[in-house]
């Protein structure tokens, strides 16, 4: 696919203001496993700049990652050479080329893509059997949520109609849960963060690979 449709244009390698609550409850769920040194191996799909891989190659975690943005490849590579940080993307057989991980983690990806069912069996595809487990963020969506938005007039400004290749997927814990267990996943839980649960920013998916 030719034309880059990530939406995105980086100009740096740094965290953006998103990561300040995802980063948080992303590390609080990756101490939570308790895998020994050994399994601490992580895929990143849809790895941007690379800040959040680097941020996790410091905490002690082997980290594999890819993305679409030949921008933040690019970036990724100048700023921080010792990552494994690749161009692809959740259309291409992933783990046929990287193989599988004891964790695979996608942050702000999936309201982002076109073909909601390809991006999750290429995670699920990604993910060790028997107990590998995937974490996923995106934008939350609820009842007083929605309302809030549509009082407050901010609908539009949310649904990013007019911001190419933008958002377009706008999640709920019900279908985020259907499609996952739709692949395959199992166990799957649900974490609120930003501002207070009613208005939560975004939601964070932790699902298992049991088979």
């Amino acid at each position: 696919m030719n034309e880059d449709i990530t939406g995105y244009c980086y100009t740096d390698a740094n965290l953006n203001p998103s990561h300040g609550y995802l980063i948080p409850a992303l590390m609080n769920i990756l101490v939570s496993l308790n895998l020994p040194p050994k399994s601490r191996r992580v895929f990143e799909l849809g790895c941007g700049n690379g800040s959040v891989a680097e941020l996790l190659a410091k905490s002690g975690w082997d980290v594999t990652g890819v993305d679409l943005s030949k921008q933040g490849i690019e970036q990724a590579n100048r700023c921080y050479p010792n990552l494994k940080i690749y161009e692809g993307s959740a259309y291409d057989d992933l783990a046929a080329k990287y193989g599988q991980f004891p964790v695979v983690i996608s942050l702000e990806v999936a309201e982002h893509v076109y073909s909601p069912r390809q991006y999750a069996a290429t995670l699920y595809s990604l993910v060790a059997p028997g107990g590998g487990i995937a974490i996923l963020s995106t934008p939350y969506h609820g009842y007083w949520k929605n309302v809030a938005m549509a009082v407050s007039g901010k609908m539009d400004a949310h649904f990013t109609a007019l911001w190419d290749h933008g958002h377009i997927k706008f999640w709920s814990f019900k279908t985020l849960n259907a499609l996952l267990k739709e692949v395959g996943f199992s166990d799957i839980s649900f974490h609120r963060v930003g501002r207070f649960p009613a208005l939560a920013k975004s939601m964070i998916a932790v699902a298992y690979k049991t088979v």
